[in-house]
């Protein structure tokens, strides 16, 4: 074992949440050499890790007692402060650990857990890091983390972060990375409802997929994300890579976190949600076109 991966080994990092990111996660850990300890309200899920080396804990609060990292990656806002708070797992954290919050909860529940940390553990560094990326990027350690917290961090978490990503942004005071997190998610609304509306309107016309291709490569308009999800929809693969239901989430919580109407947006949502609740929700994103109704036998000409 080479001394990089001696001195990962001295530091014990501990992922609460071990669905498709947090498993990614966790195994990422293992491979690059944390000693790692997980925790899933689903025991099996995180006995899978078992096998890379992880340690399974029964409890949330065992598997905080001995780490000097703990990231959380569960479901929603509420999975985060029932299992942080309500279980009391906040209590247990060592003096002096540092605490990644990295699944996409909104921005109210994280600058209340924030604060919930600065008054009850002051010692314990709350940092703000939600992932952008799907299921692929984390299982290839190619996720984006947008990192924000206590000052200083940068260099010690720096090896932690560069087996889960090929790139973090730092963006200083915890909240900002949630606050950043949100406008890529309206980003990622928007192309994907683009994509799905554009895929219909196209079968609608009688155009197929691969002139509609042919006319997107090399182009401008060729968004990487877009095409791929292209060809996602196109073979009939929806398996999730990013769930709809949990993109719907996000959309509702970006709405959430401002004053200000966003009609475009809201709609969006309202699509979303009828979409999740026709039981497309734990098919990909790109389902967002199957919402929208099979392709017409005719085709509408002006």
């Amino acid at each position: 074992m080479d001394r990089d991966v001696e001195n990962r080994g001295a530091v014990t990092v501990t992922v609460l949440g071990t669905g498709t990111m947090g498993s990614a996660i966790a195994a990422n850990l293992c491979r690059a050499g944390f000693a790692t300890t997980v925790w899933d309200r689903t025991p099996a899920m995180a006995r899978s890790l078992e096998v890379l080396g992880a340690t399974v804990a029964a409890r949330p609060v065992d598997a905080v007692a001995a780490a000097d990292v703990v990231i959380t990656m569960l479901p929603d806002a509420n999975a985060v402060t029932s299992v942080m708070d309500g279980q009391g797992t906040l209590d247990a954290f060592p003096r002096g650990a540092a605490w990644i919050q990295m699944g996409t909860i909104g921005l109210r529940a994280t600058e209340h857990l924030s604060t919930l940390t600065a008054a009850r553990r002051p010692d314990v560094r709350f940092v703000d890091a939600p992932v952008s990326g799907s299921k692929g990027p984390a299982q290839r350690g190619e996720l984006l983390i947008l990192a924000s917290g206590p000052l200083g961090l940068e260099a010690e978490l720096a090896p932690l972060f560069q087996c889960l990503g090929q790139r973090t942004i730092w963006l200083g005071e915890a909240g900002r990375g949630t606050r950043l997190k949100l406008v890529l998610n309206t980003w990622l609304a928007f192309l994907m409802e683009g994509l799905a509306e554009t895929m219909a309107l196209a079968d609608e016309l009688g155009i197929t997929h691969a002139e509609l291709l042919d006319g997107l490569e090399g182009g401008p308009l060729a968004a990487p994300a877009a095409i791929a999800k292209l060809h996602k929809i196109d073979a009939r693969d929806y398996g999730h890579e990013f769930a709809l239901a949990w993109a719907a989430k996000d959309v509702e919580l970006a709405l959430n976190a401002v004053r200000n109407s966003f009609p475009a947006l809201t709609a969006i949502a309202e699509q979303w949600q009828r979409a999740v609740d026709e039981g497309y929700g734990e098919l990909d994103v790109s389902a967002a076109r199957l919402a929208l109704g099979q392709p017409s036998d005719r085709v509408h000409v002006a």
